[in-house]
């Protein structure tokens, strides 16, 4: 049965987009991986880290996210704002409670290939070799 043009436009109205962007190269074998991340107040999130096998996109459900990337400034994310990271070589600096006295609640979809790490920690040596591409 087809869809009435009067269905299309609820659909349209009721749809608020929150992001749209050009991801990089998609590998061909890649997963999608959807998971809700949850910080406590005032915690400093995951470590340096970069996602190898593709983009991860985000959307912050409760609280304030310090969000920082490679080659950008560090910003503050709220509740109902979205965020993505390229992956690959980028690094992901910071997703950490930018609150003290409230929870960060994020989900964050990440594209994964079967085999490798979704989540590479960067050690401090790499940090060192590359602190001229922090924005900050």
């Amino acid at each position: 049965m087809p869809v009435s043009q009067e269905r299309t436009d609820a659909l349209m109205k009721a749809m608020s987009v929150i992001q749209s962007v050009t991801p990089p190269f998609i590998p061909t074998d890649a997963e999608v991986m959807t998971a809700i991340i949850e910080w406590p107040p005032g915690d400093p999130g995951a470590p340096p880290h970069r996602h190898p096998a593709g983009p991860a996109f985000g959307y912050v459900l409760e609280g304030e996210m310090l969000f920082e990337l490679e080659g950008e400034a560090p910003r503050v994310i709220t509740a109902g704002e979205a965020f993505w990271e390229p992956g690959g070589d980028v690094i992901h600096y910071s997703d950490a409670n930018n609150r003290t006295d409230s929870w960060l609640r994020f989900v964050v979809t990440m594209l994964c290939v079967p085999g490798q790490q979704m989540l590479v920690i960067v050690d401090d040596d790499e940090l060192e070799a590359r602190k001229d591409r922090r924005v900050g």
